[in-house]
């Protein structure tokens, strides 16, 4: 976990500035793309239909899978998973089935990870959404521990579109502990709109932040101080 506080910049570099809204056009995805860049963010977070876009070479390109339900088949999201690495993603969000994990069923949880593995192999970089609002902690070990098991490289707590919330300090402390020492690493994200809110899920442990309002969370008043 972190023990310091990170500046502005650092902060921005771990940002997936995200744009998931089912109205975005072309243009709204130039201008996230543009801004960016601006602000020095990891990556953007797009919607696979939007690909493909042209980004700076600074810049990633992350694509939800299975968005926002995680209700597709598994073949669908493989499929979906492979079409977005064709059209230029670096990297797949994905969304696990939630009743699966809510039944305790993590062998279907892990299969069907593993499908999306498979049809987005390394160095893609595999991220499992967990909506970790809707899961008991011992839901979050058994989601996590499939995850590792079927070889993603981050957990991600939340879609940001699930009624039950996004993401929690608790959550993320849980899920960092269950993969650390697998070498996962969790990408906090739904509900993250502050500076402050963003360096407490750095300090449980997230090492990546999805963010839609990244200019307005960078812009805090201690920017200028070079926190």
């Amino acid at each position: 976990m972190s023990t310091r506080t990170e500046t502005v910049a650092e902060v921005a570099a771990m940002i997936d500035h995200t744009l998931l809204k089912p109205e975005a056009t072309a243009a709204d995805v130039a201008a996230v793309v543009a801004e960016a860049a601006e602000l020095g963010t990891y990556s953007v977070c797009v919607s696979p239909s939007m690909l493909p876009i042209t980004v700076p070479a600074t810049l990633k390109v992350a694509v939800v899978c299975g968005f926002p339900s995680g209700k597709h088949t598994s073949a669908v999201k493989a499929a979906e998973a492979a079409e977005s690495v064709r059209n230029g993603a670096d990297e797949i969000d994905m969304v696990i089935d939630i009743g699966a994990a809510k039944a305790g069923d993590f062998a279907r949880v892990h299969a069907d990870i593993a499908a999306v593995r498979a049809a987005a192999p390394a160095p893609v970089v595999l991220k499992v959404i967990i909506e970790s609002a809707a899961l008991t902690d011992d839901e979050i070990v058994g989601v996590c521990s499939a995850a590792v098991d079927a070889g993603a490289d981050f957990v991600k707590t939340s879609t940001g579109f699930h009624p039950a919330g996004g993401a929690t300090v608790h959550a993320v402390e849980l899920m960092h502990r269950t993969v650390r020492d697998a070498g996962l690493a969790v990408k906090a994200s739904g509900g993250v709109r502050t500076l402050e809110q963003a360096r407490a899920m750095i300090a449980a442990g997230a090492s990546r932040l999805g963010v839609s309002g990244s200019r307005a969370l960078l812009a805090a008043e201690d920017a200028g101080a070079g926190y």
